[in-house]
This record gives C-alpha cells, structure tokens and sequence, in this order.
C-alpha cells in the first residue's frame, strides 16, 4: 500500500486495489480509518480525535489531488505522493 503523505506521525496511504467509494486510509500509533475521499468520514475504523482532526485538516486542503490519486491509482499508475501538513 503505497504511502503518499507523512506528518505528526500519521500515515496516510492509498491501496493499489482498494473498494469503492474512493478513500484513503489514515494509520497513527496503532490506530487505522479509511477516509472517505468526499464526505471526508470515517468509513470505517477509528482514529483518536486530534489524529483525525488534522487528517481532515490536510485531506480538505488536498482533496483535489487525493481525488487525482484515487483516478491513477484506478489506472494501475503509481498514486505519487502529496504534501503533509506543515
């Protein structure tokens, strides 16, 4: 599962072959959500609150080029990476 964003010690990555709807998912300290790529929700697992707040944060700056990832990675091409929250 490829990573594409890093920062605070969360991990966002995207899987190669994943399920619809598009959606990412978000790892800290043991914890594990898929995101939902639109509604930016949890579809399914848990994230502690803070954790989830600034993955929301990055995922609502970013949502354009996590929607283009969702596109590639549907393509079979590689996702790339995008910047992590400063």
């Amino acid at each position: 599962m490829p990573e594409i964003a890093r920062f605070y010690g969360i991990i966002i990555r995207m899987h190669f072959v994943d399920h619809a709807p598009p959606h990412f998912h978000a790892l800290y300290q043991g914890a594990n959500a898929a995101i939902d790529l639109e509604r930016l929700v949890i579809l399914d697992g848990w994230l502690p609150k803070r954790a989830l707040g600034l993955v929301n944060e990055w995922a609502s700056l970013h949502q354009e080029e996590l929607r283009q990832a969702w596109e590639r990675r549907e393509r079979g091409q590689p996702v790339g990476s995008i910047d992590p929250l400063p």
